[in-house]
């Protein structure tokens, strides 16, 4: 069994504690500028097990009658039609589902900000679509040479010139479909509209990781590290929190390199700046809410592994250079850490070698490894899924959970009408054959039953999966890595 890491009550009762504590501060009025996934945190719940991946939103829920939400939107985003990577979605549809989200939370939307507006065609189709819906739409334009330029920043010309986002709530939470999307030139335009109409209003920052009060090389920061490395995002000693109060605190060098630049923004709208360091701007409190340091650190270590194998295969596809697999490479170096000490790796390589077929393999929650193999009617994934539902239930290897008949008519299916060339059953043609052998037989609707226990679990191919097989593991919440190579050497692969 994974031990617990994390107290996320504990964390829910001190995050929604700060927040408070912060708009009091600033006279009643906060902007809080909230980074990362507010409600489906999937990296913080796997390296700090008990963490929830909608922690964020039942904390914003404590506070959800003085919150609403902005929602910042890069309008250069929409136009190059940008897509999240995990979803793959674009950035305008995800806004919609994000809306839609927090609504079901009972979370208020307030409006959505259109961040670096210049007339671009498909921003306006999207505000118009925006505002048919009932949405308040926002723009923010190009300020030019933002932010260096600061005498233009903040004045008229600049912050001035963008509308001012009406608000109704002591916390205003800005957050956006991906990085990049103007949330904190979002927030500081709002102080500036505020201090113009005379209205005393503040800014924090909101972001899980790096996690501030944990040592620099601590695993937690390094699998942060590995999952940014895309972005080139470099943990580092917060200097400013340093010269300041003599402490030593972890920020990123993002927030460090604009610190400056802030604080003069700060400093032309109200006349002073209320922080010292970028650290100071944070209000996180997940480092305090960790009860068991080394459970946190081995899944990290984990995680650190896990995107090892992200990083190869993209890669492998063509679709990244070698500089993010070099830079986790160094990570793992760091830690002491190989590709092999994933549980599941070794176990689908040495079924791989003794058959020369691939192969996959899963962790089950009591810590055994499945394994599957490529046959005459299931592809490896399939197989593999079939055998830890089996293990799951208590269901004996030899006992058959599918009709050969049911599996022999999707079959046909597949190669006779729909002219595949591969007969075998991916994974989701074997889910919808087991639920309709479940519908007549007891074992079939035990294993079905046990699904959601496979939620969390690990899973690893010796071939890159199928986009059809990466998905359904991926909606069953499990963790994905696989080889950098393929099955075959075609250049094209479904």
């Amino acid at each position: 069994m994974k031990k617990i890491g994390f107290d996320s009550a504990k964390y829910i009762r001190l995050q929604s504690e700060k927040i408070r504590e912060r708009i009091e501060q600033f006279g009643g009025k906060l902007y809080l500028e909230f980074g990362g996934k507010l409600f489906d945190d999937y990296h913080a719940s796997r390296v700090l097990p008990g963490f929830a991946p909608d922690n964020k939103i039942k904390m914003l829920l404590e506070l959800k009658d003085q919150a609403e939400i902005v929602i910042a939107i890069n309008a250069n985003d929409i136009e190059k039609n940008k897509h999240r990577g995990d979803l793959g979605i674009t950035y305008d549809t995800d806004v919609m589902r994000l809306i839609d989200v927090f609504r079901g939370f009972g979370l208020y939307v307030g409006s959505i900000a259109l961040t670096q507006f210049a007339d671009q065609p498909s921003a306006v189709i999207f505000e118009k679509r925006m505002t048919a819906l009932g949405l308040r739409v926002y723009r923010h334009y190009v300020i030019p040479n933002y932010p260096s330029d600061l005498r233009l920043v903040v004045s008229d010309d600049g912050y001035g010139r963008n509308d001012y986002i009406e608000t109704t709530r002591s916390l205003v939470v800005v957050t956006a479909p991906g990085p990049g999307s103007g949330k904190m030139a979002t927030c500081l335009s709002q102080l500036y509209h505020e201090h113009k109409r005379g209205v005393k209003a503040g800014y924090a920052k909101f972001e899980t990781f790096p996690i501030w009060n944990l040592p620099l090389k601590h695993p937690v920061n390094l699998a942060y590290e590995a999952a940014t490395a895309d972005l080139n995002d470099v943990n580092m000693i917060d200097p400013f929190h340093l010269e300041a109060y003599g402490l030593t605190t972890v920020n990123y060098n993002r927030d460090i390199e604009i610190f400056p630049v802030l604080r003069t923004i700060f400093e032309r709208i109200d006349g002073k700046c209320p922080y010292k360091s970028p650290t100071d701007m944070g209000v996180n409190m997940v480092g305090f809410s960790i009860v068991d340091d080394e459970a946190c650190c081995e899944a990290s270590r984990q995680e650190v592994i896990r995107r090892y194998f992200k990083a190869a295969c993209l890669r492998r596809q063509g679709l990244s250079g070698g500089e993010e697999l070099h830079k986790i490479e160094l990570l793992m170096s760091t830690l002491g850490i190989e590709p092999e000490m994933h549980d599941v790796v070794p176990a689908a390589l040495e079924v791989a070698k003794r058959t020369g077929k691939p192969a996959a393999a899963i962790g089950l929650p009591d810590g055994s490894v499945v394994t599957g193999r490529t046959t005459d009617l299931f592809g490896p994934s399939s197989a593999a899924m079939l055998n830890a539902l089996k293990a799951l239930a208590g269901i004996d290897d030899a006992v058959n959970l599918i009709s050969p008949t049911v599996i022999g008519t999707i079959q046909t299916l597949k190669t006779d009408y729909m002219k595949s060339q591969n007969p075998r059953l991916h994974t989701d043609e074997m889910l919808v054959a087991l639920a309709i052998s479940a519908a007549s037989d007891e074992n079939a609707m035990r294993a079905m039953q046990k699904l959601g226990e496979l939620s969390g679990c690990d899973v690893h191919s010796t071939v890159i999966l199928s986009t059809v097989d990466d998905s359904v593991f991926k909606r069953l919440g499990m963790n994905v890595t696989c080889e950098p190579s393929y099955e075959k050497n075609n250049l094209y692969h479904k």
